[in-house]
């Protein structure tokens, strides 16, 4: 699905007001943007931004507010942070995580986003730097344990696409089997 309403989104949203709970927890979405050079899953790079606060490294990721859909909150927080568009893929999965800086408890959805623009311009440049990585060095480069199964099970999802017998990946992903399919492809 192609987002084009992002368009002219040039300054990013703020603020906690209008953003999703569940049961006390933060709902955030985001994506693991990604561009495809060959057949094989070294042929795929990702592409992570910094921490607004630090040099750490993660997926584009925030908070889903009440105005948006999944996938629109998921699209949005992507072009605000990392300044690319694109086609965003299957959910991922969610995951449940602690804030490090307000330890508080978030659930967090991730999505897939094939990108098909990278923007000169978007509204968090100045924040944020953007690197493109290959799936083995953002393994090792992402700070965040719960970002790492996400890209656990990006990689399951691009090695292991649905047949009409199989679907998708499940829902939540965290299966040691996820983990011993995922760790065999590297």
């Amino acid at each position: 699905m192609q987002i084009e309403m992002l368009a002219p989104v040039l300054i990013s949203r703020t603020g906690r007001h209008l953003q999703r709970y569940d049961k006390g927890c933060r709902l955030v979405v985001g994506c693991i943007p990604y561009r495809v050079h060959g057949p094989d899953i070294k042929d795929i790079e990702v592409l992570l931004i910094t921490s607004q606060k630090s040099p750490r490294l993660m997926f584009p990721k925030g908070g889903w507010e009440l105005d948006e859909n999944i996938e629109l909150a998921a699209s949005r927080e992507t072009l605000e942070e990392a300044g690319v568009k694109g086609l965003l893929g299957e959910k991922l999965g969610e995951w449940t995580f602690k804030s490090k800086s307000q330890e508080k408890f978030h659930m967090g959805s991730m999505f897939p986003l094939l990108v098909t623009e990278v923007l000169d311009v978007w509204p968090e440049k100045h924040h944020r730097q953007r690197t493109w990585m290959t799936v083995l060095q953002a393994k090792e480069a992402c700070t965040q344990s719960w970002m790492k199964e996400a890209l656990e099970a990006f990689v399951y999802q691009q090695t292991h696409p649905p047949t009409p017998d199989r679907g998708h990946l499940p829902t939540l992903c965290r299966t040691e089997d996820l983990k011993l399919c995922i760790s065999a492809k590297y």
